[in-house]
């Protein structure tokens, strides 16, 4: 079994063409698609998930845009990602905040049976959710690399994206860097 594993964090309607979304969001699916069909080793997603009473919450207070609604289109991943989660068999975790917990408690039972070599993450929003769950995993996983690829990233801005990928290297995170 391997010891690899690629996280694709919240891709998302909602983040791609959806209340959240954007041009450089929709740009790197097709990138995605391929990591995920390309990859060597164990695939895992997380979809950011709300309620209803999301505005109610801190998060919704700070950013008042209803997204990821559990049940939506805005909440599921494209049909072409999608398919190409069951084709693969990729494990799903919920979370209703920007770190998924749930993520980072597998992967260290994971790592308790068979070292964690690395987990590569991919995804939006790079200086939200990715961010986020690099260092979480790092917490929990202080011996694998955690690799971050940035063409398959993108953030709430292209300078956001950027800032976040020079605070993950300052954080000991790899940024895969193509070539």
């Amino acid at each position: 079994m391997s010891g690899r594993y690629l996280i694709v964090v919240d891709m998302q309607n909602d983040f791609l063409d959806g209340a959240l979304g954007s041009a450089e969001a929709l740009a790197i699916l097709p990138a995605v698609i391929e990591k995920v069909w390309e990859f060597d080793g164990k695939v895992l997603f997380t979809y950011d998930t709300h309620g209803e009473g999301y505005l109610d919450t801190q998060e919704g207070r700070r950013l008042p845009v209803a997204h990821c609604v559990e049940g939506t289109r805005g909440w599921r991943l494209p049909d072409e990602l999608e398919d190409t989660r069951f084709r693969t068999g990729g494990k799903a975790f919920t979370k209703n905040t920007f770190g998924a917990r749930g993520l980072a408690e597998y992967l260290g039972a994971e790592d308790a049976v068979s070292p964690v070599e690395s987990v590569e993450l991919v995804g939006l929003c790079t200086d939200v959710c990715v961010i986020s769950n690099a260092l979480l995993i790092k917490a929990f996983l202080p011996e694998a690399e955690i690799i971050v690829d940035p063409s398959c990233c993108a953030g709430t801005s292209p300078e956001a994206h950027e800032c976040a990928l020079r605070a993950m290297a300052a954080c000991q995170i790899t940024i895969a860097h193509a070539g």
